[in-house]
């Protein structure tokens, strides 16, 4: 049989209930993704985070969760699919020109992308979640790994010639 695993809670996760959330953000053009692990999964710590990490005259894709409801008295333009029952919608064509530009999928995708890379350290102590999702943000917006950038992850020193100019 699979393992049973503790802390069934309902509900959305908080630092205290030893699930800590994290917050994500991708922008539709750029592909730069934000992400950030939070106390609290309230309406307070969001708008916060979306007025932070978004401009004012974006439009925000979501599910439908409550808590996204006020993102329009931030100046944000709010659309949302539904995905509850019993017409489950995951994408959505508002302008009627055949593209369904109204979804959250790619976010969707970049939590798969982040739960896969933390599986494989099998747990990871909320201490320090916050560092293994900086690195998988990282290495998500990353997108060419340059020569100086390799150097720097790898703290290795330039060659000689390139030191002081001998």
């Amino acid at each position: 049989p699979p393992r049973r695993r503790d802390n069934k809670i309902r509900g959305h996760g908080t630092w205290d209930n030893e699930r800590p959330p994290v917050f994500g953000l991708v922008g539709r053009e750029s592909g730069a993704v934000r992400l950030a692990v939070t106390q609290h999964s309230d309406r307070a710590t969001l708008d916060l985070l979306v007025q932070r990490h978004s401009r004012a005259d974006a439009t925000v894709n979501t599910d439908e969760w409550t808590a996204y409801d006020q993102l329009p008295a931030s100046g944000r333009t709010h659309v949302s699919v539904k995905h509850g029952r019993p017409s489950p919608e995951y994408a959505r064509d508002d302008d009627g020109d055949g593209v369904r530009e109204v979804h959250c999928n790619t976010m969707e995708g970049i939590w798969t992308g982040l739960r896969n890379r933390l599986r494989t350290f099998r747990g990871v102590s909320k201490k320090y979640l916050g560092g293994y999702v900086a690195m998988f943000q990282g290495s998500h917006n990353l997108k060419i790994a340059t020569n100086a950038f390799l150097r720097i992850l790898l703290i290795v020193v330039p060659p000689a010639s390139t030191i002081g100019g001998t």
